[in-house]
């Protein structure tokens, strides 16, 4: 990152990524823990593998970290790329979605996996130690206006739904900021009052749930602690949806054992 301005994370993701952790036969065998093919300009070693198509030209390398410092030299002399350069160190998200545009991998999903794995192990931690005493002042100013930026939440999916796992200190706002949505429309997505206080482990989509469930299971038999809200957030359904279905009242509490319809 320092000699190259590839942020740490991005090279991290990639590798893990693109080697299976280092697990591949072309990691294992060849060195090459990205996926390089060896191009028109390549005088190295080189492997045979399939890959987009059959029996295709990898490069190889005598040594992992020889592998490291090709990535970056690659990306850094690769006119597609250049764009990329323009952005934060910090913006990891910037730099998957930019490698995927570019046509680093042809899988539709490349830039969410990039992202998921920086996000599971942390590593957007790591860009921040490249940075100038400058670049960190400027971090840091961006920081107090943007906090999540210092650890992001990871979005999962459920229901067909995105969302993400509140933890301490979680405000609507803070969430609606990290997210680009109205904070206003995360309460209402969530069935939830404007001034409510979220709590460690609540679990806020970041859409509007579905008008039924989209689960093999018909009903929900209540469990000691559910309430209809509870139930709603469970299964992604929206909690108006679970009274009309089930012919409630909108103060209903569910007593121990009932089932509450779900489509």
């Amino acid at each position: 990152m320092k000699q190259h301005n590839v942020p740490a994370s991005i090279t991290l993701a990639q590798g893990l990524l693109e080697s299976g952790a280092g697990l591949s036969t072309l990691a294992l065998k060849s060195n090459n823990h990205f996926g390089i093919k060896c191009g028109n300009g390549w005088r190295g070693r080189s492997v045979r593998a399939n890959d987009d198509a059959p029996n295709e030209c990898f490069r190889a390398y005598r040594k992992v970290e020889d592998s490291y410092e090709d990535h970056s030299l690659f990306l850094v002399g690769n006119q597609r790329y250049a764009s990329l350069f323009r952005l934060n160190k910090t913006d990891y998200k910037g730099w998957a979605r930019g490698l995927k545009r570019a046509g680093y991998a042809t899988d539709p999903s490349y830039a969410n996996k990039l992202i998921t794995i920086i996000e599971t192990y942390d590593l957007y931690k790591y860009d921040t130690d490249g940075l100038s005493k400058r670049e960190a002042r400027k971090w840091e100013k961006e920081l107090k206006k943007k906090p999540w930026l210092a650890n992001p939440h990871q979005v999962l999916i459920a229901n067909g739904l995105a969302y993400v796992v509140a933890r301490d200190g979680d405000t609507f706002q803070l969430l609606g900021g990290e997210f680009d949505i109205s904070w206003k429309k995360l309460a209402k997505y969530n069935d939830l009052q404007r001034d409510y206080t979220l709590e460690e482990g609540d679990i806020i989509y970041l859409k509007e749930k579905n008008k039924k469930t989209v689960a093999d299971v018909i009903y929900h038999e209540v469990r000691e602690g559910d309430s209809m809200h509870t139930i709603s957030q469970m299964y992604g359904v929206r909690l108006k949806t679970l009274y009309k279905l089930n012919r409630m009242a909108d103060d209903h509490i569910p007593e121990i054992g009932e089932r509450v319809w779900l489509k």
